[in-house]
């Protein structure tokens, strides 16, 4: 008889201990620790589990240099958006994890992968909908059938991997990796050890038989992955699924990637036909005005290799209850503090009794310090209320001492402006830039924020 053992995990961080703790050590939470009993067995043929046909070998140490690398052809799908994010492509044997909130569109995209791959045996595996409505979703997916798409409403591994080895799929899709429930383990479907469990099931799956494995993954209410953080860990990739549902624009953004960059993003718009690639997303976050206002201005940022023109809106006002407010949308709210106090050291704006108000238009989030002059000339232009010319851009970084610092790849944000019709760009004077840019664009470079300040306003 199988000996069960009993462990008490917190809910919140996977944190495992062999007794009940009111505070979990790991994360500071209170009363997140549940007790989970599960079986010690070895996976066997006849229960179901995965098991590679070849005999376990014991793996010998090799000297580096006797060490052969095999390079795999990716699997290049139809979504340009997916293969930028990836790194080029799917590639095989890799475990990815799409996470996002309810309602995001997670399964739609995943299913609409697996429509779009004609050419590869996908096996769509479903715990949360029936086959029939994954049908009627697909007839609303403008992309035509895959006949080779395989439907599976299932929440067993065990049953999972019969079908698996009947079917011998190419690419496995798991929706969702939380309501999927192993025999081996006593506690029900979500919980630390049933996630665990499943997914070291799955990834044995993937690196033993060469198979992509796309695992969908629900999120917690502050925005991290469900269920224990080793589960970021064993897969290759993390895929982010962002946007508000209020809004038609999704972001799928890469927070690990073992076979790429993690600065990549691809951005969709959520149609009533599915999701839509959007190949030049400058066009749709840069607002379409025929009159000028106060607090506007373009900025150039840069995703991995993307450039993005990005609109930036701000509100300078009087605090009407003595006590300043500062809040930013899709800003470190840290950095705009920072921008603040060097706007009114060094440029001597009184900025210590207005309410300050920043978004940026389109809903993205953006990390990119080329962002910072384009930020503070907003500001200025709110706070003095005076417009800036909407053909001008910025991408400069602002220091403490009110320096405007170089950024990395000008060349590209200097020609996805001239692209988009821009007139001028203004950017550090330390940036080095070939001369045959400056015949296509204006280029303005400057060493300080005062320098930048005459430059727009006068």
């Amino acid at each position: 008889m199988a000996k069960v053992k009993s462990s008490y995990f917190c809910q919140s961080c996977g944190y495992e201990s062999a007794k009940w703790l009111g505070k979990c050590p790991s994360c500071n939470e209170w009363n997140t620790m549940v007790e989970e009993l599960f079986t010690k067995e070895t996976l066997a043929k006849d229960k179901g589990a995965w098991n590679s046909s070849s005999k376990q070998i014991a793996n010998k140490p090799l000297p580096i240099k006797e060490i052969k690398t095999i390079s795999h052809e990716r699997i290049v799908t139809k979504d340009d958006e997916l293969n930028r994010v990836l790194g080029g492509g799917i590639v095989p044997g890799s475990i990815v994890l799409v996470g996002g909130e309810p309602g995001i569109g997670k399964s739609t995209l995943m299913l609409q992968i697996a429509l779009m791959l004609a050419t590869q045996k996908v096996l769509y595996v479903s715990g949360e909908e029936s086959e029939q409505q994954i049908k009627m979703r697909s007839e609303r997916i403008t992309y035509h059938a895959n006949e080779q798409c395989f439907i599976l409403s299932e929440t067993s591994t065990q049953n999972i991997f019969k079908q698996i080895e009947a079917l011998e799929p190419d690419i496995l899709i798991v929706d969702s990796i939380q309501t999927l429930t192993s025999a081996f383990i006593e506690s029900g479907a979500g919980s630390v050890s049933q996630v665990k469990e499943c997914t070291a099931e799955l990834l044995k799956y993937a690196k033993e038989s060469n198979t992509p494995v796309f695992l969908i993954g629900h999120i917690t209410k502050d925005g991290a992955l469900a269920g224990p953080k080793v589960l970021e860990h064993m897969v290759d990739t993390v895929l982010q699924f962002e946007g508000d549902r209020h809004l038609s624009y999704r972001i799928l953004r890469t927070t690990k990637n073992r076979f790429g960059s993690t600065s990549e993003l691809g951005i969709y718009e959520m149609t009533g036909e599915g999701l839509r690639q959007v190949s030049n997303p400058s066009e749709i976050l840069i607002t379409q005005r025929d009159e000028e206002f106060s607090g506007i201005t373009i900025g150039a940022s840069l995703e991995g290799n993307r450039p993005l023109l990005v609109e930036v809106q701000s509100l300078v006002s009087i605090a009407a209850y003595g006590t300043p407010q500062r809040s930013s949308t899709g800003f470190d709210a840290k950095r705009l503090n920072m921008l603040l106090a060097v706007l009114e050291k060094r440029c001597g704006m009184r900025l210590g009794m207005q309410d300050v108000f920043l978004n940026i238009a389109g809903g993205i989030k953006l990390e990119d310090p080329a962002m910072d002059l384009s930020v503070c000339m907003s500001i200025v232009s709110s706070f003095n209320d005076i417009a800036v010319d909407k053909t001008i851009c910025f991408a400069a970084e602002v220091g403490l001492g009110g320096e405007v610092r170089a950024v990395s790849k000008v060349e590209q944000r200097i020609s996805e402006a001239q692209k988009l019709g821009f007139k001028e760009i203004i950017v550090s004077k330390y940036c080095k830039i070939p001369k045959d840019l400056f015949d296509k664009i204006r280029i303005t470079q400057i060493g300080k924020l005062e320098e930048c300040m005459e430059a727009v306003f006068g």
